[in-house]
């Protein structure tokens, strides 16, 4: 009896292998199909949001051309807009490939959904956005002010604690509609309103006079942004882990979307494994040596796609603060290729 569970077991295990095996490659079946499947914002401006001519465009669709890129040497993509209740099923149910919708990793979300985060692509966090006629330059100054919150989020919790560390007093003005809490702040019910900030700037963006306002540099509590994908393909999430760290090399190396067929001439060793003129950093990711300089080509490197996108040429006019280099103090951070 014990042989003949010990042969069941073995063939078990073989099975489940072979079964494992022949799940189909995420990578494969972009390839196969000919476009990648990325879920996007319903409209967010820089974020992702279709322009006149119905091209998607922001932060998020340039992640999924990096993506699209790599993979098939072009940035074909189809676009699927997802509202925030129905983004993770989509992706769950194999309906998109990629969800690229300013997504934050949680414990919650990256341990029971079955998706992973492989990078992040914007640290966004909670902030404040001000009359500019109050005439303060960061939160500690805004001691005895009133501040809209929306009932039900954490941003109570939140501004009530960064209040109190400061050691300043405010007045609460809790609000329990969405559109009910900008309209009072732009109605004068309070001075200052608190959301994520990447909210707020579109917020700001959107109202009739957006120089009446202003953002504090403030940064209240933490949220990482970036791709998700499922954790069932590992290969697929490296390609797009290492995708986002190429964006970021690029950039500490100084090559550009305008400067990257020049560089790829370059005597530099590092840069000419980095752009695949010396063989090495397709074969692991099962890429072609050169994907990097056809995402670089199409795309532009991190600083690139964040500048004209949320950046100071985009209206969103966003500070790179904590999204610079970490050369620079910031957290962009990619290992070695």
């Amino acid at each position: 009896m014990r042989k003949i569970a010990t042969v069941l077991a073995v063939v078990a295990t073989a099975a489940t292998g072979f079964a494992s095996n022949a799940q189909a490659d995420m990578v494969d079946t972009i390839r196969d199909r000919g476009q990648l499947v990325c879920g996007v914002h319903t409209g967010l401006v820089g974020f992702g949001a279709p322009d006149e001519s119905g091209e998607w465009q922001g932060l998020d669709p340039d992640y999924c051309r990096a993506v699209a890129t790599a993979i098939l040497g072009e940035p074909k993509v189809k676009w699927v807009p997802l509202s925030t209740q129905a983004r993770f099923t989509s992706l769950q149910n194999g309906e998109i490939d990629i969800l690229a919708q300013n997504s934050t990793m949680t414990l919650a979300r990256d341990a029971s959904l079955g998706l992973t985060f492989p990078a992040f692509n914007f640290y966004d966090g909670q902030g404040l956005l001000i009359r500019s006629d109050l005439g303060v330059t960061e939160s500690k100054e805004l001691d005895g002010a009133t501040i809209c919150i929306q009932q039900g989020t954490t941003s109570e919790y939140v501004i009530r604690n960064h209040f109190t560390s400061l050691g300043i007093s405010f007045t609460p003005v809790v609000i329990e509609s969405g559109t009910e809490f900008f309209s009072a702040f732009f109605g004068d019910r309070c001075d200052a309103i608190t959301s994520d900030l990447s909210q707020l700037a579109v917020v700001r963006l959107t109202s009739d006079k957006p120089d009446d306002y202003q953002l504090l540099p403030d940064i209240i509590a933490k949220s990482p942004l970036g791709p998700v994908v499922r954790a069932d393909d590992k290969h697929f999430e490296n390609v797009v882990k290492w995708t986002s760290f190429a964006l970021l090399t690029a950039e500490e190396l100084g090559i550009t979307q305008n400067n990257v067929k020049e560089m790829q001439a370059s005597d530099n060793a590092d840069i000419q494994k980095f752009l695949g003129v010396t063989p090495g950093v397709g074969e692991l990711l099962g890429l072609n040596d050169d994907w990097i300089a056809d995402v670089i080509s199409t795309v532009g490197n991190y600083s690139e796609i964040f500048e004209r996108n949320v950046g100071a040429g985009s209206p969103l006019a966003l500070k790179r603060g904590q999204n610079a280099l970490w050369s620079d103090g910031g957290l962009m951070y990619s290992p070695l290729f």
